[in-house]
């Protein structure tokens, strides 16, 4: 039996029974569009086999879309009322059972996943949608690649290079990981209910290897967090209490680590970061 996949006047029939109303504070906006959650999935690449992870499935539609693919899924929901229907609205889709494998939680919180995921693709509350990519980039290194639709200034921001207007903090903590890029945009007419903001497709692949060890990573994003919380600063002030305490002492690490102290947090790329970090 083929898997079917939930069509708008379904989603909000499922809504109706569950008695959930689509919140702000939890970012809900469902995708009601079969083409929009197919499009989602093919750029993902997921493909029959695989093992993906999908965060805030809500009421299923871009599940049943990996599903379809024969792809299994382990589904991290936060509302315990979705979480508690979504087994039933698979079965009764025609997902094979073991397929889906629902997890009822915190995504912020969890550190442990069923079925070993090596593809994250989800729909995320814009909220929370850079910690939870990050969460989950730091605690599954078996996350390989991934596509996310987020809001486009988030997406933008992920993507964007050194230099950028909109280059910060998270785009380096995202590329500590991998490449990101841009892989689409998402009409607003799709999501129930319309959001008031653009959203985009972000797609990422993690690196072979680690970029450093743990205690390097974490060096590096404090790094990073000081140099953007004072962006228009130069490094050798914007650094001054994480490399040393004075702007001479940051002077000294950031020649070490052959960038110019001169610069401002901006223009670094995420090696220039990692340098710096080694350097202390």
């Amino acid at each position: 039996m083929p898997v079917t996949l939930l069509g708008a006047s379904e989603i909000r029939a499922l809504a109706a029974a569950l008695d959930v109303t689509p919140t702000k504070k939890l970012g809900q906006n469902f995708v009601v569009d079969a083409n929009t959650v197919r499009k989602i999935v093919h750029v993902a690449g997921v493909a029959a086999g695989e093992s993906v992870v999908e965060v805030g499935p809500g009421l299923g539609s871009l599940t049943l879309a990996i599903l379809e693919t024969g792809a299994s899924v382990t589904a991290v929901e936060i509302d315990h009322r979705l979480a508690e229907r979504l087994p039933a609205t698979a079965a009764a889709h025609g997902v094979a059972d073991g397929a889906l494998r629902v997890v009822d939680a915190d995504a912020l919180r969890i550190e442990e996943l069923p079925g070993e995921p090596t593809v994250l693709v989800a729909n995320l509350p814009y909220n929370v949608s850079v910690p939870v990519i990050l969460h989950f980039l730091e605690h599954f290194p078996l996350i390989e690649r991934g596509v996310v639709m987020v809001q486009a200034e988030v997406g933008e921001r992920l993507a964007a290079p050194p230099g950028s207007k909109v280059y910060g903090a998270p785009s380096v903590k995202a590329a500590w990981y991998g490449p990101w890029r841009l892989a689409g945009t998402v009409s607003r007419q799709v999501f129930w209910p319309v959001p008031n903001v653009d959203s985009v497709l972000v797609a990422f692949r993690r690196d072979p290897e680690p970029r450093g060890t743990e205690e390097e990573r974490l060096r590096t994003f404090r790094i990073v967090d000081a140099a953007f919380q004072q962006r228009r600063k130069m490094l050798r002030q914007a650094l001054a209490a994480v490399l040393g305490g004075t702007a001479a002492e940051a002077s000294a690490v950031l020649e070490r680590a052959e960038v110019a102290p001169t610069a401002r947090g901006e223009e670094l790329s995420i090696d220039d970061f990692v340098r710096i970090a080694r350097a202390l």
